[in-house]
């Protein structure tokens, strides 16, 4: 009896191994089959706005020289002021303007191998910055700025120092209906490939979103900002 029982047990035990064994082949194949099956597209859409920037910020440089270390001061003084009042009357409120502290050179402490060829031993510099929302304002007043140099303010500073610089802060406003447009795009260019291989655009696999990127237009229009986002879809594709 014990004989036919163990007997049992084998065969029992054998056609289990030969079940698992043919799961596993069919699971398998079906993966396979799955992955041969499973066609995809990759588009990129693209989207592109330009934008007026919204704030500007504009620095002035004003410089004054004596013999005085008094005298330069109340020079610099006196060009401040002039400098405020030019802004304040051609519509800047004060307190979008900001002076820095002045900077003075003492042209007889860098002379070097007793050289004191120099005309003025002060000379004394000073910026005026303005912060302004109003950007198409202080545009035209910069046009104007020559009307300081005639009223004896004597400007300075290399381009660089005095270059005005534009931000756009209002990206948040846009963003929803760029990556609407990035998309629109994308699915525009996965339709036509669809078409051109005879087969049908399924659902989206995988989308992705690109770093939003925010630019001068050009050199000589920074104020104008050309706003950019690309993004990325995997699309399924059927016959």
């Amino acid at each position: 009896m014990d004989k036919y029982k163990n007997a049992g047990m084998v065969v029992m035990g054998i056609s289990i191994v030969l079940g698992f064994t043919s799961l596993g082949y069919f699971i398998s194949k079906a993966a396979i089959d799955f992955k041969s099956f499973e066609r995809t597209v990759t588009v990129k859409g693209l989207a592109e706005q330009e934008h007026l920037a919204d704030i500007v910020i504009w620095p002035i440089q004003f410089t004054e020289a004596s013999n005085s270390l008094d005298g330069v001061y109340q020079s610099l003084d006196s060009s401040a002021e002039m400098v405020q009042n030019f802004l304040v009357e051609n519509g800047i409120s004060e307190d979008e303007i900001a002076f820095s502290t002045p900077l003075l050179t003492d042209q007889s402490a860098q002379r070097y191998g007793g050289n004191e060829n120099f005309q003025y031993r002060y000379i004394a510099s000073q910026s005026a910055t303005i912060y302004s929302e109003n950007v198409e304002n202080v545009r035209s007043i910069m046009s104007e700025l020559v009307e300081l140099g005639k009223q004896g303010v004597t400007l300075s500073g290399n381009e660089y120092e005095i270059r005005p610089e534009y931000i756009f802060t209002r990206l948040n406003e846009i963003k929803p209906d760029m990556i609407e447009q990035a998309t629109k795009e994308a699915r525009q260019v996965a339709e036509k490939f669809a078409e051109d291989s005879n087969s049908k655009l399924g659902k989206i696999k995988t989308a992705s979103q690109g770093q939003f990127s925010i630019m001068d237009r050009d050199n000589n229009n920074p104020h104008i900002k050309k706003v950019r986002v690309v993004s990325t879809i995997v699309y399924y594709l059927s016959d």
